[in-house]
């Protein structure tokens, strides 16, 4: 099962729907999952690809795109969505690395894992959900891996009595430091998830599989570099903001300032 998901895009013309159309489709994606509304900027992707790809891809015909909304492909209802923001100013890193991950819950038994991390030393880091959203000390707060079955660690493609629920396996940052990654998780669910907290490890995570004593606990995969409080986000068709009223930053505006304090202001 694929996800959807919702752009608003700033198109400045009716052609700007074959632009998008045309940029997609270099990307792998079929013309009868793209589904554009130029009255309100809305373009609706059905795919299987990150969504900072397919969000760069939209960007590569010269119109800004922002994400609105992720969910289910193939059922009316959202099963709920969620997000978490590594380092920056809402979450935590002690090396500069930042990103976001975002969960999408597409059936009862199929999570979205989809993400983009940069900053990272090249090669593979342990990838977990913690069992806390405690930040007040970094990422010391957070707790052991999230272990709903009380099971012993194990990679995220083994059998759900061998592994905890928050092993999500590692993920690969390549030369330049930016890990892109997209997979579907069969033991978490978003109803788990709000207000714990994901984190980047140090070092790989060996699955389990070594004789290394603390391979069993969390993969010998060392510190936690990142991290970030999973919060609910918004489902397919469930942001309508155009503007936030409280500091007069726009849609398009909030791309490119902090979540929050002063430099969110306006410049007027």
């Amino acid at each position: 099962m694929s996800a959807k998901l919702e752009f608003a895009v700033n198109m400045s013309s009716p052609s700007s729907a074959d632009k998008i159309i045309n940029q997609l489709s270099q990307n792998g994606i079929s013309k009868s999952d793209i589904h554009i509304s130029y009255g309100t900027g809305i373009v609706t992707v059905t795919t299987d690809q990150p969504s900072s790809l397919i969000l760069n891809s939209i960007e590569k015909t010269g119109m800004k795109a922002v994400l609105k909304g992720y969910g289910s492909s193939t059922i009316d209802k959202n099963l709920g969505a969620a997000v978490a923001m590594l380092g920056g100013s809402t979450g935590y890193s002690k090396l500069g690395v930042n990103g976001v991950v975002r969960f999408v819950q597409i059936n009862n038994n199929e999570c979205i894992v989809d993400g983009t991390i940069d900053g990272l030393s090249p090669g593979k880091h342990g990838f977990h959900i913690y069992e806390c959203g405690d930040l007040s000390n970094g990422c010391d707060r957070i707790g052991d891996h999230l272990n709903l079955k009380q099971t012993s660690h194990g990679k995220q493609t083994d059998d759900p009595k061998f592994r905890h629920t928050g092993d999500l396996g590692n993920i690969t940052a390549n030369e330049d430091g930016r890990a892109i990654f997209y997979f579907k998780d069969k033991l978490i669910n978003v109803s788990h998830l709000i207000g714990r907290s994901v984190g980047i490890t140090e070092n790989e995570d060996d699955g389990g599989k070594t004789k290394i004593s603390t391979s069993a606990i969390d993969g010998n995969s060392g510190k936690r570099i990142a991290c970030g409080i999973i919060a609910r986000s918004s489902g397919l068709f469930e942001n309508n903001k155009k503007i936030c009223a409280c500091d007069g930053v726009t849609l398009w505006e909030e791309r490119d300032v902090p979540l929050a304090g002063p430099g969110r202001q306006r410049k007027i």
